[in-house]
Order: structure tokens, then sequence, then C-alpha cells
């Protein structure tokens, strides 16, 4: 027997976090020109994929209801069936979700998991990576970038990237936290007031541009934001891109885990470490 027959391939797509995003204005086609510095935590959904003779998606985990398993719905389909049709081949697998992110959340969970499948298919099938490279784009501003799950800075529509090597970044103990609630990235876009407050230089200094917008949607952005300058510890924090998901980002793990601790029950938290 085929030896690729009795494995069952695996990968995370890491939690996404814009450490700073700045909105700089609007392209040609209507698109948003933005200046971002992504970043990536170990930790995110889970995907598994094992050889099928047609193409399968079960979805499971705690934010399972909040997905779509429809072929034109679902990133991780349509990156199976784009990848395929890109490197002529059938489109054929069983794929297994965990939906571990909140979905909505300003985390690149759904470009998080479309990248994850482009690489475990990628793996599987044994096709030339440069066929994802060229899928990724069609499946959204944000895959490119998730498709590295490196830190890097996103011009353009975010999908123009620099690869950054910083020191401050990787190892960073973090702690997400969203009030259960979603933000629709294209009603953020649309609420931003057109001011270009400048180009991002150092991330440290920066802004996210969408926290204003979001705010107006969903108020209870505030109190999360709030409640993590009030931590211990916790050293820079923002929202992540169109909310409602918060970070922050702390000393030490000692401080981030105290943090978490005290995350009221009705919000959703995830103490990381930034990759």
């Amino acid at each position: 027997m085929d030896e690729r027959a009795e494995r069952r391939w695996r990968e995370i797509a890491p939690a996404k976090l814009n450490l700073a995003l700045h909105v700089r204005g609007k392209l040609p086609d209507g698109r948003h020109a933005i200046e971002t510095l992504f970043a990536f935590c170990i930790d995110g959904d889970r995907l598994t994929a094992e050889p099928s003779g047609q193409l399968e998606l079960g979805i499971e985990g705690p934010f399972a209801d909040q997905l779509f398993d429809r072929d034109d719905e679902n990133l991780v389909i349509r990156a199976a069936i784009e990848l395929a049709g890109e490197a002529g081949l059938e489109c054929a697998a069983r794929l297994r979700l965990e939906k571990r992110l909140p979905v909505a959340a300003g985390l690149g969970g759904g470009s998080a998991d479309g990248a994850a499948a482009l690489r475990l298919l990628t793996a599987m099938w044994g096709v030339d990576p440069a066929h994802a490279s060229a899928v990724a784009p069609r499946l959204g501003a944000d895959v490119p970038a998730c498709l590295l799950s490196i830190t890097c800075r996103g011009e353009g529509v975010g999908d123009r990237l620099e690869l950054i090597d910083d020191p401050r970044i990787a190892g960073t103990a973090v702690l997400l936290v969203n009030p259960g609630l979603d933000v629709s990235t294209r009603a953020a876009f649309a609420g931003w007031d057109g001011v270009d407050r400048g180009a991002l230089r150092e991330w440290r200094d920066g802004r996210n541009d969408l926290e204003a917008p979001a705010l107006a949607l969903v108020p209870q952005i505030a109190g999360v934001l709030d409640w993590l300058r009030a931590r211990d510890g916790a050293e820079i924090v923002r929202m992540s891109g169109s909310g409602a998901t918060c970070f922050a980002l702390f000393a030490d793990e000692a401080a981030r885990d105290r943090a978490a601790d005290a995350v009221p029950d009705q919000w959703w938290r995830l103490a990381t470490t930034l990759r």
C-alpha cells in the first residue's frame, strides 16, 4: 500500500494579530490601503487531512456552529478547490477542522484556516508550493500573510509582504480577549473616517485605525481594552484587525497567566505566545 494512504496530515492555523494597523486611504478598486504588522500566535484552529476519493470537510470544536460547510462559503473548501485546479489535480481529501477561535473576531480565523489548508494539501498532494502562493491572494487579503504565518509587514490591502525580524516579538506572552461579539470587517472599514493619521514606522508606537469604527459597532470593546490596560505587566494593549478581539502583550508569562485567570467568565480568552 502507498505509504501516503496511511498517513494523516496536520496543520495549526495560528491566530493572527495586527500589532498595529494604519489605514492610509482608499485604492482605485474601492478597497483600503493599509500598513500593518502581522504577528502570529503558537495556538489557533487545527486542521487535519487524509486521502479520500472525494472532497469532504467535517467541522468540530467550540466555534463549529458559527461556520458553514457549504462549498462556496468555507475557505478550507475553497482553498482545496483552487489549489487542485492550479496544480491540475483531482480535488480529493478528507478534511477535519477543529474551530477553536471565534469567528469574525479580528484574528484572521477564516484566512488562517484557508492558508493551513493550502500548506497541508501542498504536502499531502506533493505539489509545488508555488501553487499555494498563487492561490492565496484569491482567497482574501490576509491569506498570503497567514500562509507564511511569521511576522511580516503588510502594505497595499495587506498582501504586499515584507518579512520582519524583530527580537521583541517572538516568544512574547500575549493574552487575547473577546467580549463574545463579532464585528463585520466590511462594516468596520466602511466606518473609517477617511483621515490618514500617518505611516506605520515603529509598531510599538502604532495604533489600530479600525478601533474607533469597531467601537461604534460594538461598544463593549471599550470595556475589554480598559480591563486589559488595568492588568499588571500589560505593556501594549490594542484591538486586533477589525475586532472585537483585543490583546495585551505582557512582560512575562506569569503576569499574563494572572491576567488570564481574572478574565470575566462571559468573555472568551486565550493565553498564548507569539511565534
